[in-house]
């Protein structure tokens, strides 16, 4: 599964920056919040908690940036089940074959946690494995595919290589969850004003950095739209 990510991610970054283009935020907007559009928010979030990969590429890129423009959208809120994730650790990194109730208990805290956001980038590559280790090899494949295609919607975002061409992510922790599911390592943070991220990122054999930027502003307008006391 994570050789899988690093391929995947090493093509994003190399081979789509010449057809890299930041998204239409407003028109992003304006779609996922009408109740007549075919692009509306809740429509996207059906077929995509659906068992089915029939979303285009375009939905997946309302989907994921309509995230922002909804209600209910903190960029920073935890997890309410970031405890039990962290108490199933152990079970991620096992080398050995998972029993019946350690699969049980991967596959249950996945799907609670994926409900709660479904782009949570790591859940839902539990959910893959899980259902991988169970042999439902094509409900598997199915979510690895919507995995698959969120990682290409931020990687189609930009390039990565300077503020001008920064990627957008949605939440923070997709920047270091872009890489770290892919087996790079973020070694650095550094936020750079008005609304940009630099990571640097180590390849998987820790011999070759590169810096890579992320855009938050539409992230941040929204936050502090909604919390404008945090200004």
């Amino acid at each position: 599964m994570i050789k899988r990510l690093l391929i995947i991610i090493a093509l994003l970054t190399a081979g789509f920056s010449a057809m890299a283009e930041a998204p239409d935020m407003e028109a992003i907007r304006k779609a996922t919040t009408d109740p007549a559009s075919e692009l509306n928010y809740t429509r996207l979030l059906d077929m995509f908690m659906s068992n089915d990969t029939v979303m285009t590429d375009k939905e997946y890129e309302y989907f994921y940036y309509g995230t922002m423009f909804q209600e209910d959208y903190n960029p920073y809120r935890e997890s309410p089940y970031k405890d039990e994730a962290k108490n199933l650790e152990h079970l991620y990194l096992k080398q050995e074959h998972l029993t019946g109730k350690e699969k049980k208990e991967i596959e249950t805290l996945s799907l609670k946690a994926i409900q709660d956001n479904p782009l949570d980038l790591r859940q839902l590559m539990y959910r893959v494995y899980v259902l991988e280790q169970n042999r439902k090899v094509n409900l598997a494949k199915i979510w690895r595919r919507k995995l698959d295609k969120i990682l290409m919607t931020i990687a189609r975002s930009g390039d990565g290589t300077k503020p001008e061409t920064a990627w957008v992510v949605v939440y923070p922790r997709h920047e270091f969850e872009f890489f770290n599911l892919s087996g790079g390592s973020v070694t650095n943070q550094q936020f750079q004003p008005p609304y940009f991220d630099k990571l640097t990122v180590s390849n998987k054999n820790g011999n070759e950095t590169q810096d890579y930027y992320f855009n938050l502003h539409t992230m941040l307008e929204q936050y502090y739209l909604k919390h404008p006391e945090e200004r």
